[in-house]
């Protein structure tokens, strides 16, 4: 697949522009070639061993994002924003997501299963090596990922989002049935478009220094 990077500038001009959106136009919707584009950049996020121990919940349904507005502090973003996704991950790993995975490898790069034993023999080494509450908190580090992705690729497509911790973790399992599915809720993002009076979005960004951040071993 060809690649056609965008400029430096255009890259740094989108993460200046972006802000963590406090209220949103409620008239004005994400086109669905855009959002199509948003999903796909969820499912190419980058993940530990490629093992992908998440779920991305979309929700555009008034009634249930109600129900999850109730449960998020009342957060106006909740339910003004075009879309809501929830990000959620795996409660643990099994050798049965090894396996998933080496046959979905095997699948999509034609290969047979058998070549990808040495690689399948490492994973299976760090899944049965951990206690499943340590392997939550690794598949909670690979969610995080996959929300820094979504922020960013919003911002490239000139999409406003809001990455937002302030919700009831359990509740939003019961209401989604994430909980019977073996993954809990970390984190959830509102995506659309910032109201003309939200006074954040002109706010300047507050960040430190490089020289106080950043740091180069030449």
């Amino acid at each position: 697949m060809n690649s056609t990077p965008v400029s430096p500038q255009t890259l740094l001009n989108q993460l200046h522009w972006r802000y963590a959106t406090k209220k949103f136009d409620v008239v004005k919707k994400i086109p669905a070639d855009l959002w199509k584009a948003l999903e796909q950049a969820l499912v190419l996020s980058p993940s530990s061993y490629g093992l992908q121990p998440w779920k991305f919940t979309v929700i555009t349904d008034p009634k249930v994002r109600e129900q999850l507005k109730a449960v998020s502090w009342n957060q106006g973003q909740i339910t003004e924003a075009s879309h809501l996704v929830v990000f959620s991950g795996k409660k643990t790993l099994t050798p049965a997501d090894v396996e998933h995975l080496i046959e979905a490898t095997a699948t999509t790069r034609h290969i047979p299963a058998a070549t990808l034993d040495g690689y399948k023999q490492m994973m299976l080494g760090s899944v049965k090596s951990q206690i499943p509450e340590k392997l939550a908190i690794w598949n909670s580090r690979q969610v995080y990922i996959a929300l820094g992705m979504f922020l960013s690729a919003a911002a490239l497509l000139g999409v406003d989002a809001c990455p937002m911790e302030g919700v009831t973790g359990p509740e939003y399992d019961k209401i989604l049935g994430l909980d019977q599915q073996g993954f809990a809720t970390l984190c959830v993002a509102t995506a659309g478009y910032r109201a003309g009076d939200d006074h954040y979005a002109e706010g300047a960004k507050v960040r430190y220094p490089e020289s106080e951040i950043m740091a180069h071993i030449h």
